[in-house]
């Protein structure tokens, strides 16, 4: 078999030549197709201390959404620039480390599909149910011939598996670290999403949750996202960051937080500007014209700083006294679940 080379992961083995040294970058998982084998690059920037608050980016899991992984690679882009003059960056990161997975599904970028090289949905591919109004589209086993298909759960296909171990070996040792997936297709709004995906019921860390999702609310009055439980919107079997999250639960006991986040960016929205591009293959996953493009580029940067600071100021939302850790999980209960 011979490796691969498509214009996106051209564009971030580019990307990480121009980090050299100043990152730590690994090789995951080879993935092959065909005659073909693909590389999932891993990258981590900033301490290598075990007690360091973690923040990791994940894109591409489903690969016809491109512009996530693009994102993350501008957002590289952007730190390897700061390394070379920006002193409080440089501060922050001997005190935190990021890491970034930007292509996990890279034969579904190379194709352009939504499913990996056997068919299957990732989003779906993880051994946990949905309950309640599930559809065709929370996740099938009739055939991978049909979208959303989820594949053998007892045993995950190996982009899943992959970003399973960069969660459980960096993430969950951690004191405190966050996780933010990015993806397209939903809606006119931009969506922060967190668990759960298959209940409508609240996580664990939902006080937390909240205290983020308000300290965020009063720093950027204007800011663009709807903040919700995924459920809100749909019920899924077999999502990933469900499974993640109970894992957390069972090997840590919350002796530190995790905190998974799904950034679901409203590609409707650039539908209804341009609905010419409904025909082509990617125009309901990513904006088709440069200058949106860029828009796009431009428009998350705030959110990636602010998730950042976030981790070395927690006593504001992660480290909540019991009386208010209480009384966040009331106050989330009633604005996202009615209770």
């Amino acid at each position: 078999m011979r490796t691969y080379k498509f214009p996106e992961l051209e564009q971030l083995e580019r990307i990480i030549d121009q980090f050299g040294d100043l990152a730590q970058t690994e090789v995951i998982e080879h993935i092959h197709y065909k005659q073909l084998t693909f590389p999932i690059h891993c990258i981590s920037i900033g301490s290598t201390k075990p007690d360091a608050p973690v923040l990791a980016f994940f894109g591409g899991v489903h690969g016809l959404e491109k512009i996530g992984s693009e994102v993350i690679m501008t957002y590289m882009q952007t730190i390897r620039h700061l390394l070379d003059w920006d002193e409080e960056f440089l501060a922050r990161l001997e005190k935190s480390r990021l890491i970034f997975v930007p292509i996990v599904n890279p034969v579904g970028v190379y194709l352009s599909r939504r499913s990996n090289g056997n068919c299957v949905d990732l989003m779906r591919n993880a051994p946990i149910e949905g309950e309640g109004n599930t559809r065709l589209y929370s996740g099938q086993r009739i055939s991978h011939f049909l979208p959303w298909f989820r594949g053998n759960t007892e045993i995950m296909e190996k982009e899943s598996q992959a970003l399973c171990q960069v969660v459980e070996q960096r993430l969950f040792p951690a004191p405190l670290s966050i996780a933010l997936d990015l993806h397209s297709g939903f809606g006119l709004k931009d969506r922060l999403w967190f668990p759960y995906a298959s209940r409508k019921t609240p996580f664990a860390a939902i006080a937390e949750t909240l205290a983020l999702k308000e300290l965020f609310d009063r720093c950027y009055q204007h800011h663009v996202y709807r903040i919700e439980p995924m459920s809100e919107e749909y019920v899924i079997n077999g999502d990933l960051w469900d499974y993640l999250f109970n894992r957390y639960l069972d090997q840590t006991q919350r002796q530190s937080l995790f905190l998974p986040l799904t950034l679901e960016m409203g590609s409707w929205l650039w539908l209804r500007k341009s609905p010419v591009h409904m025909f082509y293959r990617h125009g309901f996953f990513h904006p088709m014209l440069p200058h949106r493009q860029q828009r796009v580029f431009r428009r998350h940067l705030m959110l990636f700083d602010f998730l950042h600071r976030s981790l070395l100021s927690p006593d504001q939302w992660a480290l909540l006294e019991p009386e208010q850790k209480i009384a966040k999980h009331a106050k989330a209960s009633g604005l996202w679940y009615g209770n």
